[in-house]
């Protein structure tokens, strides 16, 4: 398994999903904001968009953190990531995993560039109605992460919030706070987050 990497991207959700689970791995970076290097086909041929993280597991080719998230975790199994299909928190823990790129991060560009909000237009809603649902969600998880006790789309859901206070966009979040510390304080975070210094 081969994972095509840069620091300082979404790629660190990758990274850390993988440290997760203990399966090796191959570590490729890839410079995405230089042109030559972006152009490599063999990186292309993983990620036709030339974005990262990229994935080549086999025959299998994935560009998109959830995406990756979702695979790995549905691929390893032993390692108790995301429910089984047919368990009844599979739902929810797909609603949550996928929250990050078709909610937060939309909402999250709409805040950073001033852009008008739309409910009715926007598939994310607005910036607040995405903190409100965020908040409630994690208040009646009943237990430290998403699902409660079990630890599963917080890869995603984690490096959100720490992105919403690393960025400035939330002020005084303690409830998001306390839960990004939360899940940056995990060993496999933490080896994520180390392969981002030099």
């Amino acid at each position: 398994m081969k994972l095509y990497w840069c620091p300082k991207t979404r790629a660190t959700r990758a990274l850390w999903m993988l440290h997760e689970l203990g399966a090796p791995f191959e570590l490729v970076f890839i410079d995405i904001r230089d042109a030559k290097a972006k152009a490599d086909p063999a990186f292309r041929a993983v990620s036709p968009m030339g974005k990262v993280p990229a994935l080549e597991d086999g025959a299998t080719r994935l560009w998109d953190s959830g995406a990756i998230c979702l695979y790995l975790a549905d691929q390893y199994p032993a390692a108790e990531l995301a429910p089984a299909i047919g368990d009844p928190d599979r739902g929810r823990y797909l609603q949550w995993l996928l929250y990050t790129n078709s909610v937060i991060e939309p909402a999250m560009a709409e805040k950073f560039t001033n852009a008008p909000a739309s409910a009715a237009a926007h598939g994310w809603g607005t910036y607040e109605l995405m903190l409100d649902t965020l908040r409630a969600g994690l208040g009646t998880a009943g237990g430290p992460w998403i699902l409660g006790q079990r630890f599963s789309a917080d890869v995603m859901l984690g490096t959100a919030c720490f992105f919403l206070r690393q960025f400035g966009l939330t002020k005084d979040e303690p409830a998001l706070f306390a839960y990004a510390d939360r899940c940056m304080a995990r060993p496999a975070a933490q080896r994520a987050t180390a392969a981002e210094v030099p």
